[in-house]
């Protein structure tokens, strides 16, 4: 399952990956924002898509903010969740293969909403990588 969520810096950039997430025939459930409403809180809605990704090793999460850092520092405080900043194709490959990234966080103010849908494609198709220097590093940084 795949669990995305946005505050009100991400809200459009949400609506629109909505629907092309509908287009491509992804399943998503949308954790919030449901509206936009200017001073909801980031932190609210990272964590509960984290908590909702940490309960299945087959989740994955978006996140949407103004920058998208915001939102993988929430998110990274849920155990079992790394979540990984992207801005380009060759981020989002490498957040997910290398890193292993279970939860992608995107800035809806400097990302064209195209690029968001690429960006998000890559994620969802590029599988973690089994090289035992990345099993290694993984290691290293779990809790």
């Amino acid at each position: 399952m795949m669990y995305i969520g946005a505050d009100h810096a991400g809200f459009q950039a949400k609506t629109a990956l909505k629907v092309w997430l509908d287009e491509c025939g992804y399943q998503y459930h949308d954790c919030g924002a449901h509206e936009f409403v200017v001073d909801d809180d980031y932190p609210d809605i990272a964590q509960e898509v984290a908590r909702q990704v940490a309960k299945s090793a087959d989740a994955l999460g978006i996140l949407i903010c103004a920058s998208g850092a915001g939102m993988a520092i929430a998110a990274n405080k849920i155990k079992g969740i790394r979540a990984a900043q992207a801005w380009n194709e060759g981020s989002a490959r490498a957040a997910r293969a290398d890193d292993h990234a279970n939860i992608l966080a995107l800035s809806g103010e400097c990302t064209p909403h195209e690029d968001i849908n690429h960006i998000v494609e890559i994620f969802l198709k590029t599988q973690p990588s089994d090289e035992d220097r990345h099993l290694r590093r993984i290691q290293k940084i779990e809790f």
